[in-house]
């Protein structure tokens, strides 16, 4: 059995003096144990929403959420305020994108992990700080003690990123999930942020939804892939057959605008045309298809069904081995 499994996810939210905007639109996925499974696609696709909507964090009034997300054979959409919050922090746990906005300005780091100990696991106030020591020592900040008494303000962007984690690992959930926690950092403090999730997923079993946009990211970490547009999943597939053969012209899209060490000198880029606001609603077609090079009439007036693990009228034709 899955660990997660979210079936037909939508959100709808609601705006005053105009029609209700579909952020995530019939979304399904599964989450193994031990698994890391990677949403991939750009600002606005739906990923951050489908994690919120997961965790029940969306505001209660101007939306609305509908479908299933099964949690250990139980959904997480049907339990009471009081029985998610006792599931939040112990069984599911999320690392946002922001730290600087996550973590509260004025407690010190110390409390914010104690209190997450203290709640969940049961543990007197200084068997919670002598945990907490141990935490920050395990995710890789220097002179633990020390920190637990320091504010976040006082701590830079990767230590402050790697106390979120500290947090959302203190209660050993089975489930993490991880909004694209390298946004805000520069490129080493990504390469040791994203090992230490490597490592953790690793040596706990915990299963991990990735949330990015960097393709890098999923490259280094994801087993599957769900590449998300317009709030539909567009393609699913394992990361080596996603980098090898893109059969989506968006997944396409995204791997062409990255820059490659072997290409040749003077190379260009292929960026996406437009932006992801270009797009048209799915129930008249594929909402890709303003942008999409291989659009055909049939894209633009009936929407694809995800067939195969692949939402698309004109795929992308792989390259077979000795005409590249």
């Amino acid at each position: 059995m899955a660990l997660l499994e979210v079936r037909d996810l939508k959100v709808v939210f609601g705006r005053k003096g105009a029609s209700p905007f579909t952020a995530v639109d019939g979304v399904s996925f599964d989450v193994d144990p031990g698994q890391t499974v990677g949403l991939v696609g750009e600002s606005g696709c739906g990923k951050s929403v489908t994690s919120l909507a997961i965790m029940r964090l969306l505001a209660k009034r101007g939306n609305t959420v509908s479908g299933s997300v099964s949690f250990e054979g139980s959904d997480l959409l049907s339990l009471s305020d009081k029985e998610m919050a006792n599931r939040r922090g112990r069984d599911i746990a999320m690392v946002f994108q922001d730290p600087q906005s996550s973590l509260n300005p004025v407690i010190p780091i110390g409390l914010q992990i104690t209190e997450v100990l203290e709640r969940h696991r049961g543990m007197s106030r200084k068997q919670a700080k002598v945990e907490a020591e141990e935490l920050l020592a395990k995710v890789g900040i220097p002179d633990p003690k020390r920190r637990l008494t320091e504010y976040p303000h006082q701590l830079s962007g990767g230590m402050r990123q790697r106390a979120l984690i500290a947090i959302a690992l203190a209660c050993k959930p089975r489930l993490l999930i991880a909004d694209e926690p390298t946004t805000a950092l520069d490129v080493t403090i990504q390469a040791q942020i994203l090992a230490l999730l490597r490592e953790l997923v690793k040596d706990t079993g915990t299963a991990l939804i990735m949330i990015t946009h960097d393709l890098g990211v999923v490259a280094g970490l994801c087993d599957e892939v769900n590449v998300l547009y317009g709030g539909r999943i567009v393609e699913r597939a394992d990361r080596h057959t996603l980098f090898a053969e893109p059969r989506h012209p968006y997944t396409h899209g995204l791997l062409a605008s990255i820059p490659r060490l072997d290409a040749a000198r003077g190379e260009k880029l292929v960026p996406i045309r437009g932006s992801v606001a270009d797009n048209i609603p799915w129930d008249g077609g594929c909402a890709f298809a303003p942008r999409c090079p291989n659009a055909i009439d049939a894209c633009r007036e009936t929407a694809p069904l995800l067939v195969d693990n692949l939402r698309c009228h004109n795929p992308v034709v792989p390259v077979l081995e000795g005409t590249r």
